[in-house]
């Protein structure tokens, strides 16, 4: 005889709507305690791929559907059946629907399923050949595309997705591609005002400098986006002088002769600070990084800096600096 959670479950795939409705929200609640995830993990086999139906139903289905995925796909044995069973391309197919109406959570959940090897290799279509980077493409050009900063933007997260996918190899070499172009566009985002915009884009940017011993000529090939992304959250609180702001690319002298907003997250100038060290490392990093008075910048940055961690990261890029211009000379 069926229990209780099995007669649910069954009620997901029922004909009808309001019955639906009232299951997958009953579901919802559920996966909202550990007790509740517990349960319904038995029934993973059928309670995910209703729920995964449900995601192309109206609002009122589909909102409580994506909840519960979201929920349930924290655990890391339930993420990797969902990738398993295509979640991926059906949460991609029903985000790039005209009508959809749960942007926010779709993305949401590809960030959770991203944060597996499994779920990486299916985001970035790795195994077929015709599709590769299809995915990525579409999820970067909405992440430039909507930010729209007046209201609450559901591609803010898309950030995350692009850390999680830079952290593979096969994922920094797709960002990083030239001929598709993903990084400078990501990096035109830098200085968005929406503070997980941001973490997206520094932590994608240091995640592919741990290419720059290979793919260091695509970095530099967009140095005019490079170096202001990199420099201006270390570049300190003062307004630099005409000589100063003469050595620089345009880009960045430019807004280094006027007053500047400060930079809140530490985070951020340590993640351009440890970039900055990948890509210096290099000795045509190194020299590149001479040639748009980076070490200038650093210096005026590490004066009127306060905090102990940022201070510990330019430090570490000041003593390779130092020891560049020894073996130099």
């Amino acid at each position: 005889m069926a229990t209780e959670l099995e007669e649910l479950v069954g009620f997901l795939s029922s004909p009808s709507p309001p019955v639906k409705k009232a299951a997958v929200e009953i579901v919802r609640d559920l996966t909202g305690s550990e007790d509740g995830l517990l349960s319904l993990s038995k029934y993973a086999s059928t309670v995910l791929p209703s729920l995964s139906q449900l995601l192309k139903d109206k609002k009122e289905v589909s909102e409580p559907a994506a909840e519960a995925l979201i929920n349930l796909s924290l655990n890391s044995n339930l993420a990797a059946k969902m990738v398993e069973m295509g979640m991926i391309k059906t949460a991609m197919d029903v985000l790039y629907k005209p009508d959809s109406s749960i942007t926010r959570l779709l993305v949401m959940l590809l960030v959770n399923l991203t944060q597996l090897d499994s779920g990486i290799v299916s985001m970035l279509q790795i195994e077929d050949e015709k599709m590769q980077g299809l995915f990525v493409m579409k999820l970067v050009r909405s992440f430039c595309r909507s930010s729209d900063e007046t209201r609450d933007d559901p591609f803010d997260h898309v950030g995350s997705i692009l850390v999680n996918i830079s952290k593979k190899e096969a994922g920094r070499k797709m960002l990083l591609d030239s001929k598709r172009g993903l990084l400078k566009q990501i990096l035109r985002q830098f200085d968005s005002t929406s503070p997980l915009r941001k973490k997206g884009v520094f932590g994608t940017l240091r995640n592919c400098c741990f290419e720059a011993e290979n793919q260091l000529q695509n970095l530099l090939l967009i140095s005019e986006f490079l170096w202001p992304a990199l420099l201006l959250p270390v570049a300190g609180k003062r307004i630099y002088s005409e000589e100063d702001a003469s050595k620089m690319p345009l880009e960045l002298g430019n807004v280094l002769s006027f007053e500047r907003e400060p930079w809140d997250d530490p985070e951020i100038p340590v993640e351009a600070l440890e970039s900055i060290y990948l890509i210096t490392v290099q000795e045509a990093g190194l020299r590149a990084f001479w040639s748009v008075n980076g070490p200038r910048i650093l210096q005026f940055g590490y004066e009127d800096e306060e905090d102990p961690k940022v201070m510990e990261a330019y430090e570490l890029v000041g003593s390779l600096l130092v020891h560049g211009s020894e073996t130099s000379k």
